[in-house]
């Protein structure tokens, strides 16, 4: 199979087997991640792998209970790491400051994503899935402490891989000319941008299981492994809130745009605490 075609056939897997992966592809894995663009080739990249079945339960709470998260039999948890550059850049007679420029800690979230994804399409080349998992970020503290990660270090990314037990049908994407400009930005107009919305999610008022395998396939694969009334809670709450149309699931209810806002304050305090400065 050339590499379009499994780049086109992957999808987040969040329901794993109880398969080992060998240890000869988890260093494959690795090799990858280290060999992944850098910006300046400085590497400010750290990789946990929560193997051990109790630190999985950990970290599957540190994120929000997902059982995919404790089921995985390797979850790699990618950190932003300025502990060991600046350590370095102190034993030879100079400073480095990433950790307050804004411009250091973009260039190195790029390099961490790059690190990831290029792990995550190895991994598919394997016969492995994985899912991304972002609600670390949300919890930086409880992880640092779990994790023993140090100051200058922050955990952005986990990433949790395995031999897939099941592998969703489809996933829906935006058609490609909506995300493609040629040489400047194209400006869409309203019957554009909510024809592409529709053509991506389809029929609002579908079944309650076949709009949520499309919308938010978490609640489906969360009732199969165990939380149970997940998917009933859902459809509650989308009746509480009078959700209406694919926008309104989207934004007042899988990321509420209130309270996705007031996470600010928790992830800059998570920043403050791990050393990091770059808004004064």
């Amino acid at each position: 199979m050339d590499m379009y075609a499994v780049l086109m056939q992957r999808r987040s897997i969040r329901n794993f087997s109880d398969q080992d992966i060998p240890a000869d592809i988890t260093e494959k894995l690795l090799d990858v991640a280290n060999n992944a663009p850098s910006g300046g080739n400085i590497q400010p990249l750290s990789v946990i792998l929560v193997r051990d079945k109790a630190n999985r339960t950990k970290l599957a709470e540190i994120v929000g209970q997902q059982p995919w998260v404790r089921n995985a039999p390797l979850s790699m948890i990618f950190c932003l790491d300025f502990h060991r550059v600046k350590r370095w850049a102190a034993l030879n007679e100079t400073e480095f400051k990433g950790e307050q420029a804004l411009s250091h800690f973009l260039i190195a979230y790029a390099d961490v994503m790059c690190a990831a994804q290029t792990v995550a399409l190895l991994a598919e080349s394997y016969g492995l899935g994985s899912v991304y998992v972002g609600t670390i970020q949300s919890n930086m503290d409880g992880a640092r402490e779990v994790f023993a990660i140090p100051e200058y270090v922050l955990p952005m990314m986990v990433l949790s891989i395995g031999y897939p037990k099941s592998r969703p049908r489809t996933i829906p994407k935006l058609k490609r000319e909506v995300i493609t400009h040629n040489e400047k930005y194209l400006m869409p107009s309203d019957e554009e941008i909510r024809g592409a919305f529709d053509a991506k999610y389809g029929n609002f008022s579908a079944k309650a299981e076949e709009y949520l395998e499309k919308a938010f396939v978490e609640t489906i694969e969360a009732e199969k492994q165990g939380a149970e009334g997940v998917i009933s809670e859902v459809m509650k709450e989308m009746q509480r809130l009078e959700i209406r149309n694919n926008a309104e699931f989207l934004f007042k209810l899988r990321y509420p745009t209130d309270m996705m806002v007031m996470y600010n304050k928790r992830i800059l305090d998570s920043f403050r605490k791990a050393g990091f400065d770059f808004w004064s």
